[in-house]
């Protein structure tokens, strides 16, 4: 019987490391996700900073922290649409797309919360399955619902 037991402890271990790497996992996702909504957002915001600056100077980042002094010399900003493909759009057409993509990102958040609690709803199910099974390895009374104190 005790072998059993230890054979089920594992068992349990196990399931509760795998559920485990699969909530590590969708967090990972999750914040990924998070953060691409916060950079779209901040892109929007930026391209509202744009309306009616052209012809003005301003700032254009380069990389990671570093910006060069620029000269706005139009407000159609060029659109990456996939595989280096670039098409000329304005700020409106710009934003819609970045608002598209922002929905997009929400929709797949909203995926992978459900993802999570599909997981937690599982782990829960196999804590309780396992604490069902093992309710009488305490006590000798062979009972399926006792009342025992031990």
């Amino acid at each position: 019987m005790a072998k059993e037991n230890q054979e089920s402890q594992q068992e349990l271990v196990m399931q509760f490391q795998i559920f485990e790497q699969q909530i590590r996992m969708i967090q990972e996702q999750l914040q990924a996700v998070e953060q691409a909504i916060v950079e779209l957002g901040s892109l929007n915001f930026g391209l509202d900073e744009l309306v009616g600056k052209k012809d003005e100077e301003i700032l254009s980042p380069i990389g990671r922290g570093i910006y060069a002094k620029s000269k706005l010399i139009s407000e159609e900003m060029l659109v990456d649409i996939g595989n280096k493909n670039f098409v000329k759009k304005s700020i409106p057409e710009t934003k819609k797309i970045i608002q598209n993509q922002i929905k997009k990102l929400e929709k797949a958040k909203e995926e992978l919360n459900k993802e999570l609690e599909k997981i937690n709803t599982e782990l829960t199910e196999v804590f309780m399955k396992h604490q069902s099974s093992h309710k009488h390895d305490q006590c000798d009374c062979g009972e399926e619902e006792c009342d025992c104190k031990k």
